[in-house]
């Protein structure tokens, strides 16, 4: 995935984790993309209608290609591309202030 892997570049550069062992690294990259992850798919869901989820949770079912399924967000989403995005941002503020 790799929008992921310019999504993990830009904590490591952002957060100044690059001095960091590579293990910590690595460590820390996981943790804070499954906490991405979450809230990313936390406001995906509320923005989606009742009908809207319940087919994404089909395609989820049916094991439907990832591309389909970002296909299908993007058009049932409005902003879908902007939500991420600000959510990510968000996320880099927050780590920041944990500093």
């Amino acid at each position: 995935m790799d929008n992921q892997a310019e999504i993990q570049k830009q904590l490591i550069e952002e957060l100044g984790l690059s001095s960091l062992p590579k293990d910590k690294q690595e460590e820390l990259l996981i943790k804070m993309t499954e906490v991405l992850l979450k809230r990313i798919f936390v406001e995906t869901m509320e923005k989606l209608s009742e009908a809207d989820r319940e087919m994404y949770e089909k395609m989820v079912d049916e094991k439907s290609d990832p591309e389909k399924i970002g296909e299908f967000l993007k058009e049932n989403v409005y902003n879908y591309d902007e939500m991420v995005q600000k959510v990510i941002i968000d996320f880099k503020e927050e780590m920041k202030k944990v500093e």
